[in-house]
C-alpha cells in the first residue's frame, strides 16, 4: 500500500504483439495534457436515395440495412449459425417490421466497430445503426446524424477480477486499464481521473473481443466500458464469479438508434418505434394481448396507437397496424428488455418506465 493508503498497481510494460494495441500513460493530474481528440470529418452528401424517402428506398429493395456492434452479449451478437440477437438487434427488427408489415427478417445485420460505425452510416451503406452508441452534442451536431430517442439509458463502469481484492473505483491508482479508442468511454476515463487524481495506465485496444482478451489475460488490472456492456463480458466468461463491477458510475451514457440528416420521416419512424415499445409495455399490451386489444380494447389512445382510428401509421408512412406488427412479433418494450438484458443481471433502473419510481422512459401521447 502507498502511503496515501490507496491501493497501489506495480507499473508494466505491455506488448500486445497481433492486437495491434498502443499503450499511453495517463496521470491525473497530468503531467502533460492529453491530446484533443480530432475534430469529426465533415459529413457528406446523403447517398443516392438516402436524403428524401427512406421508407421507400428500403421498402423497394426489401431489406433494412442496419448496422450493429461487432458482438456484444444482450445487445448484438450472432450465434454460431450467423443469427443475430440483441437488445439493439430487435430495434432493428421492429423498424424493419414497422415497415414491411409481419416479416421481421427484412434486416442485413452489417457488424461495425466504433472508428467506422459513422462513417458506414454517412456514406449509405447503412440504413440506420444501432449499437450502443452514446448520444452527445458533438455527434449530433458534427455529423449530419441525428439520435431518433434514448433507448436505453447507461453509464460507464469498471470491472475487475474478484482476486484483484479491489471494491472501489478509487483503489485504482497506478492500475492499468483496457479500453476501447474512438469511444466516449475512453474520454469518460481521462476526464473521471483528473477528477479524481487517480494515476491510471490506459491499455488501447481497437477491438472490443481483443480487449476483453487483454483484460481476462491480465495484461490490464480493469476493463472499462459501459455498465451494460460490463454486465454482458462477464456472463459469457467460464465463472463470472470471478469478476466483479464495481460500484461507481463516472457517466451517463444515452444510447440510442441513429439515422442520417435528410428524412425526417425515416427518422420519425424509428422514433416512435422506440415510443410504441414504451407505450405498449405503459398500456399492458404484450405479444401475446395484442390482437385482442387492437380490436376490443376501449380506451381511446389504444384504438389510435392499435390503428383502429387516425390514421397515425400514415402519418409516419407505414400502415396503421404497424404497431400491432411490432408488439405481436417483438412484445413491448418490457419484454424486448427481459428476453435480452435480464438475463444478464441487468436491472430496469433508469430504463423502467416513468409510472415507476426512478424510470425515466416515457412516450408523448399517441394523437
Amino acid at each position: 500500500m502507498s502511503s496515501s493508503g490507496k491501493r497501489g498497481f506495480s507499473v508494466r510494460r505491455l506488448v500486445l504483439g497481433a492486437m495491434g494495441a498502443g499503450l499511453l500513460a495517463l496521470t491525473a493530474p497530468a503531467a502533460r495534457a492529453q491530446a484533443p481528440a480530432a475534430a469529426p470529418a465533415p459529413a457528406p452528401a446523403p447517398a443516392a436515395g438516402g436524403g428524401s424517402n427512406m421508407i421507400e428506398t428500403i421498402r423497394n429493395r426489401g431489406t433494412l440495412i442496419c448496422g450493429v456492434s461487432t458482438g456484444l452479449a444482450g445487445f448484438s451478437a450472432p450465434d454460431s449459425q450467423g443469427r443475430w440477437s440483441g437488445f439493439d438487434v430487435d430495434y432493428c427488427r421492429a423498424v424493419a417490421i414497422a415497415i414491411f408489415g409481419t416479416d421481421q427478417n427484412r434486416v442485413r445485420f452489417v457488424a461495425t466497430t466504433p472508428q467506422a460505425r459513422f462513417t458506414a452510416l454517412q456514406s449509405g451503406e447503412l440504413d440506420m445503426l444501432a449499437r450502443n452508441t452514446t448520444w452527445t452534442l458533438s455527434r449530433d451536431t458534427s455529423l449530419g446524424l441525428d439520435f431518433p430517442a434514448t433507448s436505453f439509458y447507461d453509464g460507464q463502469g469498471f470491472m475487475v477480477k474478484r482476486s484483484l481484492g479491489v471494491t472501489s473505483a478509487r483503489q485504482l491508482d497506478g492500475a492499468t486499464i483496457c479500453v476501447q479508442p474512438g469511444t466516449t468511454t475512453e474520454q469518460n476515463l481521462s476526464d473521471w481521473a483528473r477528477s479524481n487524481r487517480v494515476t491510471i495506465r490506459p491499455v488501447v485496444i481497437e477491438r472490443q473481443e481483443d480487449n476483453v482478451a487483454a483484460y481476462i489475460a491480465g495484461r490490464c488490472d480493469a476493463y472499462t466500458t459501459d455498465a451494460s456492456g460490463l454486465a454482458g463480458v462477464r456472463s459469457t466468461q467460464q465463472n463470472p464469479n470471478d469478476h466483479i463491477i464495481l460500484p461507481e458510475i463516472i457517466s451517463k451514457e444515452p444510447l440510442g438508434p441513429l439515422v442520417r440528416h435528410g428524412d425526417q420521416r425515416f427518422a420519425d419512424l424509428v422514433r416512435w418505434v422506440h415510443f410504441g415499445l414504451l407505450a405498449a409495455e405503459e398500456f399492458g399490451i404484450t405479444a401475446a394481448n395484442v390482437e385482442q386489444a387492437a380490436t376490443a380494447d376501449q380506451r381511446p389512445e389504444v384504438g389510435r396507437m392499435l390503428g383502429r382510428g387516425g390514421d397515425l401509421g400514415q402519418m409516419l408512412g407505414v400502415d396503421n397496424r404497424w404497431l400491432v406488427n411490432v408488439v405481436k412479433i417483438l412484445g413491448n418494450y418490457g419484454e424486448v428488455f427481459s428476453r435480452n438484458l435480464t438475463p444478464l443481471g441487468l436491472q430496469r433502473g433508469p430504463n423502467a418506465l416513468w409510472t415507476t419510481p426512478g424510470g425515466l422512459q416515457y412516450a408523448p401521447p399517441f394523437r
